[in-house]
């Protein structure tokens, strides 16, 4: 008799989405088993943090190629008639020693532990919880929890991001001995999961009991602290448990531009949200052209490659920005900025690269509170070293320092880098109309220049927001996009100079979430089609 075989990641149709609808609570993310852990909590009388917070966490679990408890984390929280921002970004050790690395322009290593900065994931989870959380942090954690001990199927995507580490860190293991943990988690005894594989993480099940039973003191003045200050110690890192016990998330204002009748609002630097922000600030004063069209797509990448110029020299932690968030964001910059634009391809060059290693969500509660939340370990799974008793993956955050001397954003101790990730949320006449993200590197805030562009100029329901073919402009003249962008629009690019190539790989383009606040109370949600993304509504 035959069976059934089943390919996760073969695909012979067009698929489409409708958008979702809902009343009572609505959570969109990258993976349908993080959704549905929001919504459960929800329905167990907790708020949209409590949502967010269980949602986050039970990524670190599902996704771990993407983000882990050892990562960074924004979030944009609409609640009490008001949008608060918390940065929740670690700075880099205080012993470390910069001036070998400047001073001898050595290539800063992207992985093992001194490309660790300090985490800020638990804390912000902490943070966000003791201010306006309902339920207690350890039964918000407990789901997450239960998934790793209890374990889950492995989808195409993440079995993706297993392959492609496994693949990555094989070559450095020689290099960076500290790696080794990484295999012993994840891939024991060299056997690399494939989708649809079951996989149980008992360390990270321990870890996130751990932080929820102590409100966190565990990780930053605790075992698991003592346990990354020893793993630290064992490879000659300079990360200790001191730098831990001192590490505070801030709460900040959140920074926006008016565009079109809409405030668009984005978190302050060390993000690097206000790119997006300076680059619908230029398109703002030029005419509107229609969707689809190549003019509108050449406006926008220009746009967007003027923002990331002037961003990559002065974006830096907000103690050390020479240039104020004020000038960079004034009407009289984006003039001068629409002025320049031609209509041939300029150069412009980013100073960020990385390799998607993010989740983003965003999710709603009947009382009308909103989140816009993301976090990260930045590439993949970041510094590739795990620790192994309470499945800690640490991040790589320090590689977006740069070596040039004088720069504002240098390499320094005690020093939080440019970070990539960047939650959105929307307003209109002070009212919140809802929160919306992109992942993906230097990516993101192009997706959000496209996102907002196609709901706001173009009048996109947030579902065809997200679906829409997007590009993404990498450096110098060169510009991917999606098989499904038009060849009217690439032959006319080229035409005009950029250097457009056809990108198969749908996980350079970012993966969005969004949902918008009806007047009558109802939301509607959009999740992105270029990965596992599901939403949860009630």
């Amino acid at each position: 008799m035959g069976k059934l075989t089943y390919q996760a990641d073969a695909f012979h149709y067009a698929s489409r989405r409708e958008v979702v609808v809902g009343k009572k609570g609505m959570v969109a993310t990258s993976h349908p088993l993080a959704a549905q852990v929001g919504l459960d909590l929800l329905k167990q009388g907790g708020n949209v943090v409590d949502a967010a917070i269980g949602t986050a966490a039970a990524l670190t679990v599902v996704e771990p190629g993407s983000n882990g408890i050892g990562g960074d984390s924004f979030s944009l929280l609409w609640k009490d008639k008001q949008l608060h921002g918390l940065n929740a970004s670690g700075p880099s050790p205080a012993a470390l020693d910069a001036e070998k690395y400047v001073k001898d322009e050595t290539m800063f290593p992207q992985f093992g532990i001194n490309a660790v900065t300090v985490p800020g994931v638990p804390a912000g989870w902490v943070e966000l919880s003791k201010k306006h959380g309902k339920l207690p942090l350890n039964e918000v954690l407990e789901p997450a929890a239960r998934l790793a001990e209890e374990g889950f199927a492995l989808t195409a995507t993440v079995a993706r991001s297993f392959k492609r580490t496994y693949d990555r860190l094989g070559k450095e293991k020689e290099k960076y001995p500290e790696l080794a943990t990484w295999f012993d988690v994840f891939s024991p005894g060299e056997q690399l999961p494939k989708a649809l594989d079951i996989i149980k993480l008992p360390g990270h099940a321990k870890g996130l009991r751990a932080i929820g039973r102590t409100a966190g003191q565990a990780f930053y003045n605790g075992p698991i602290g003592e346990a990354i200050d020893a793993f630290s110690r064992t490879y000659g890192g300079t990360l200790r448990l001191k730098d831990l016990k001192q590490y505070k998330p801030e709460w900040v204002e959140p920074i926006s531009i008016d565009y079109k009748g809409f405030k668009v609002w984005e978190m302050p630097p060390n993000g690097q949200g206000i790119v997006a922000l300076m680059a619908l600030n230029t398109l703002k004063q030029l005419p509107n052209t229609p969707r689809g069209m190549p003019e509108t797509v050449h406006k926008q990448i220009e746009a967007i490659k003027q923002a990331f110029a002037d961003g990559n020299l002065v974006i830096a932690d907000s103690r050390d920005m020479r240039v104020s968030k004020k000038d960079l964001l004034s009407e009289e910059y984006a003039k001068a900025r629409a002025d320049e634009m031609g209509q041939e391809a300029a150069l412009a060059e980013p100073g960020i690269r990385d390799a998607s290693g993010t989740v983003y969500l965003a999710a709603a509660d009947s009382d009308g509170n909103m989140i816009s939340y993301i976090q990260s370990n930045y590439m993949g799974f970041g510094s590739g070293i795990v620790i192994p008793e309470y499945g800690v993956s640490l991040n790589n955050r320090a590689v977006g320092f740069s070596l040039e001397e004088g720069h504002a954003n240098v390499l320094a101790p005690g020093k939080r880098p440019f970070n990539t990730i960047i939650p959105g949320f929307l307003t209109q006449n002070d009212q919140p109309v809802g929160p919306f993200g992109v992942m993906g590197g230097h990516m993101q805030p192009q997706g959000h220049l496209q996102v907002i562009q196609g709901m706001i100029d173009y009048q996109q329901n947030p579902q065809d927001a997200l679906d829409a073919p997007r590009w993404q402009w990498v450096s110098g003249r060169k510009v991917l996009v999606e098989p499904s962008m038009p060849v009217s629009i690439i032959e006319e690019l080229r035409r005009r100079g950029h250097e457009v190539s056809v990108e198969l790989d749908k996980g350079q383009f970012g993966r969005g979430q969004v949902i918008v606040k009806r007047e009558n109370g109802v939301y509607v949600g959009g999740t992105e089609p270029r990965t596992d993304g599901s939403i949860a509504v009630w």
